[in-house]
């Protein structure tokens, strides 16, 4: 597993990430729709933007399309 931080607003938490079926990888330009399950509760709401960093760099961007508890 992949485990990006997502930043939310000014938190910033460590989670997973499922491509969908038959996305093997992502490059700069595709847009997808993903599932992530994050390793802590974080407050937010649908249509929050967020960031996808790893080792320092933005590699990812999107909003919450839906929360699933």
């Amino acid at each position: 597993g992949y485990r990006p931080q997502f930043y939310f607003r000014t938190t910033d938490v460590t989670g997973t990430i499922q491509l969908p079926e038959g996305v093997e990888m992502v490059t700069p330009g595709d847009t997808v729709t993903i599932h992530t399950t994050l390793i802590a509760p974080v407050a937010m709401e649908k249509q929050l933007r967020f960031a996808i960093r790893e080792g320092g760099r933005t590699v990812g961007a999107g909003s919450v399309t839906e929360i699933i508890k």
